[in-house]
C-alpha cells in the first residue's frame, strides 16, 4: 500500500493542523485565529463605543480606555485584517494558478505560527501587568514614557508576529512567479491572484522598516539605546517616518486583495468578463508602486516644511486615479450584465459607494494645508474607517460567503447571510458616517470622555448604537457558520454556477494535492472557456502520473514556540533572576529545531498513479 493510501484515512485531528504543511489547512488555521482576534478587536471597539455613548461615563478608566484603544487597532490590522486576508491567499490562489501547493510548504506553516505565537504574546499583556498603552501606532515619545511592560508585548508580540508576515509574502511571490499553471502567463492571472502578487511584494519592501522600528525600539525600551529619546540626543519622528514607511502601504497589503475578491465577485455574479481586465493589473500594480510614495501625509503636521508637504500632498492624490479606474471598472462590469444579487454580490455592490465615500475623505485629508484642521479629529477615524471596514472587512465577509463552499464544501444559509449583510450594513453607517461631523465639530480622537453641552451627545450615542448593530450582525453569521457545519450538507465543484477561474474546476473542498492532472490555461477565464465548450472540466497539461508531495513537519510550531518563550526571557531578564534561563532556553529550543530540519532527510512522499486510477474508479461506484 502507498503512503497515499495510508494517509488517506486520517481525518483533520489536532495534531494534523499542528503539523500540516496543506496551504489549504493552513488557510483554515489563519481563518479560526484571524476569526477570533476580530471578535476580540471587535469587543474591544464595543467597550469603547459604551464609554463614549454618554457624556462624563465613568465606564472604564482613562489609562484603561487607552489600553483598550491601543489594542483593538493593534489586534484589528495586525491580527485580524492580515490572517483573514492571508487565509483566502491561502485558499484560493494556488487553485487560481493550476498549482498543486506553495513553493515552500513547510515556510507556509511557519509563518502562520509564527503570527499565531506573536498575537498570543501581545494579547497575554492583559493578565501579566498590563496592555500597550501608546496607540496603536506607539509613536515613540508615548511608548518611551509608558511604565508598564504593554509596549515590550507589543514590540515583541508584532517582531514575532511581523516575521511571520514576511515569510508568506515571500512564499506566495515566489509561488506566483514559479509555479503557474502551462498556458497561464501573467496576463492570464486571475485579479484575485494578481492582487496576491502585489500584495506580497509590497510586504516585502514595507515589512523590513517596521522591523527596523520595533527593533530600535525594544533597544531603547529594554537595553537602554537612545535611538528616539529627545532627552538624550535621539529623534523621535524617525520613529514615524519608519512606522509609517510600513504603515501607509499596510493599508493597500489590506485593501488590494480585497479589490481582488471583489474583482472576482463582480465577473461571477454579472456572468461576464470583467470589464478593462488589462487597465486593472496596470492600476492594481500603479497603486502598489504610488503606496511607497505617500507615508508622510500622516506626518503633515510635524513641520516636514511646504515643499516636502506638498509633494506628498501631490502624491496622495494621485492614487485616487487608479482607484477611480477599478471603480469604474467595476460599474461598467455589472452594467449590462445578468446579475444574481447573492450575499457576495450585496457586500461587493455596497462595498462600491462605502469605499468611495472614505476615498473622497482621503483626498480631503491629503490637503496639507485643511489636514491641520482635520488632525486628529473623529474626521480622520472616520475616514479610515470607510476604508478599511467599508473596503477590507466587506471583502473579508464577501470572501467567506464566495470561498466558504469551496473551502469546506458545504454552503452558508443564504438568509442568514443576507441578514448579516443588512444589519452590518446599516451598524457601519451609523456608527461612522456621524463621525465625520463629529471630526469636525472639534472631537478630538484617543479621548475617554466629554463634555455635555458640546453638541458631542447625539452623535456619539448615535455611533454607539450603531456598533451594536454591527456586533449582532457578526453573532447572526457566527449562527450562521455553525448551523451550515452541523447541517454539513455538501456541494459541487461549482456551487455558484458561474464559476470562471480554476479553483471551481475542482471537487469541494479539492483533494490534498489539488489538481490529478495540471490544467492547460487557453486563455483568461480559463475555467469559463471550457465551460463554454461544453467540458465538465479543465483540459489536462500533462498524462496522469504519480504526484510528489511534501510530508507534515511539526517543527515550524517548534521554531516559533521557542522564540515565544524566548520573548518572555528577553522581556524579564531585568526583573526576575529566571528571564535569562527562560531566554537562552527559548533561543535552544528554536535554533535546535531549525538545526534539525537542516540535517532531516524530509523528501516528502509520492502519490502513486494507481491509487488515483482507484480513487476515480471509487467515486464511480458510489455514484
Amino acid at each position: 500500500m502507498s503512503t497515499y493510501a495510508q494517509k488517506k484515512g486520517f481525518g483533520a485531528t489536532l495534531w494534523d493542523y499542528l503539523t500540516t504543511v496543506d496551504h489549504k489547512k493552513i488557510a483554515i488555521l489563519y481563518l479560526i485565529a484571524g476569526g477570533f482576534f476580530f471578535i476580540l478587536g471587535g469587543l474591544e471597539a464595543l467597550f469603547i463605543r459604551i464609554q463614549l455613548a454618554v457624556p462624563n461615563n465613568d465606564f472604564m478608566s482613562a489609562g484603561f480606555y487607552n489600553e483598550i484603544l491601543t489594542m483593538h487597532g493593534t489586534t484589528m490590522i495586525f491580527l485580524a485584517a492580515m490572517p483573514l486576508v492571508f487565509a483566502f491567499m491561502n485558499a484560493v490562489m494556488p487553485l487560481q494558478i493550476g498549482a498543486r501547493d506553495v513553493a515552500f510548504p513547510f515556510l507556509n506553516s511557519l509563518g502562520f505560527w509564527l503570527f499565531f505565537f506573536g498575537g498570543v504574546f501581545l494579547n497575554l499583556s492583559w493578565f501579566l501587568g498590563g496592555a500597550p498603552d501608546a496607540g496603536w501606532t506607539s509613536y515613540a515619545s508615548l511608548s518611551l514614557a509608558s511604565e508598564t511592560h504593554g509596549i515590550d508585548f507589543y514590540a515583541l508580540g508584532l517582531q514575532i508576529s511581523g516575521a511571520g508576515t514576511l515569510i508568506g509574502g515571500i512564499n506566495f511571490l515566489v509561488t506566483i512567479i514559479n509555479m503557474r499553471a502551462p498556458g497561464m502567463t501573467y496576463m492570464r492571472m486571475p485579479m484575485f491572484t494578481w492582487a496576491t502578487f502585489v500584495t506580497s511584494a509590497l510586504i516585502l519592501f514595507a515589512f523590513p522598516p517596521l522591523t527596523v522600528g520595533l527593533f530600535l525600539l525594544i533597544f531603547d525600551r529594554m537595553f537602554g539605546g537612545n535611538f528616539f529619546d529627545v532627552t538624550m540626543g535621539g529623534n523621535t519622528i524617525i520613529w514615524e517616518h519608519l512606522f509609517w514607511i510600513f504603515g501607509h502601504p499596510e493599508v493597500y497589503i489590506l485593501i488590494l486583495p480585497a479589490f481582488g475578491i471583489f474583482s472576482e465577485i463582480f465577473a461571477i455574479f454579472s456572468r461576464k468578463r470583467l470589464f478593462g481586465y488589462s487597465s486593472m493589473v496596470f492600476a492594481t500594480v500603479l497603486i502598489g508602486f504610488l503606496g511607497f510614495m505617500v507615508w508622510a501625509h500622516h506626518m503633515f503636521t510635524t513641520g516636514l516644511g511646504p515643499i516636502a508637504n506638498a509633494i506628498f500632498a501631490v502624491a496622495t492624490m494621485a492614487i485616487a486615479v487608479p482607484t477611480g479606474i477599478k471603480i469604474f471598472n467595476w460599474l461598467f462590469t455589472m452594467w449590462g450584465g445578468s446579475i444574481s444579487f447573492t450575499t457576495p454580490m450585496l457586500w461587493a455592490t455596497a462595498f462600491i459607494p462605502s469605499f468611495v465615500a472614505g476615498g473622497v475623505t482621503g483626498v480631503m485629508l491629503a490637503s496639507a494645508t485643511a489636514d491641520y484642521q482635520y488632525h486628529d479629529t473623529y474626521f480622520v477615524v472616520a475616514h479610515f474607517h470607510y476604508v478599511i471596514v467599508g473596503g477590507v472587512v466587506f471583502a473579508l465577509f464577501a470572501g467567506a460567503h464566495l470561498y466558504w463552499p469551496k473551502m469546506f464544501g458545504t454552503m452558508l444559509n443564504e438568509t442568514l447571510g443576507k441578514i448579516t449583510f443588512w444589519l452590518f450594513l446599516i451598524g457601519f453607517h451609523l456608527t461612522f458616517f456621524i463621525q465625520h461631523f463629529l471630526g469636525l465639530m472639534g472631537m478630538p480622537r484617543r479621548i475617554f470622555t466629554f463634555l455635555p453641552g458640546q453638541g458631542l451627545e447625539a452623535g456619539n450615542l448615535i455611533s454607539s448604537v450603531g456598533a451594536i448593530f454591527m456586533a449582532i450582525a457578526v453573532i447572526v453569521l457566527l449562527i450562521n457558520v455553525i448551523m451550515t457545519t452541523v447541517k454539513n450538507e455538501k456541494v459541487g465543484n461549482d456551487p455558484w454556477g458561474d464559476g470562471r477561474t480554476l479553483e471551481w474546476a475542482i471537487p469541494s473542498p479539492p483533494p490534498f494535492y489539488n489538481f490529478k492532472q495540471l490544467p492547460l490555461v487557453r486563455g483568461l477565464d480559463a475555467y469559463w472557456l471550457e465551460k463554454m465548450e461544453g467540458k465538465k472540466g479543465m483540459t489536462p497539461a500533462e498524462p496522469l502520473g504519480d504526484i510528489h508531495m511534501p510530508n507534515n513537519s511539526f517543527i515550524p510550531f517548534v521554531i516559533s514556540l521557542g522564540l515565544f518563550i524566548a520573548a518572555f526571557g528577553a522581556m524579564y531578564r531585568a526583573d526576575y533572576a529566571w528571564g535569562i534561563p527562560v531566554l537562552i532556553l527559548g533561543l535552544a529550543v528554536t535554533l535546535g529545531a531549525m538545526f534539525f530540519r537542516s540535517v532531516k532527510d524530509d523528501h516528502g512522499f509520492h502519490i502513486h498513479k494507481e491509487d488515483l486510477i482507484d480513487e476515480d474508479n471509487d467515486k464511480g461506484g458510489k455514484a
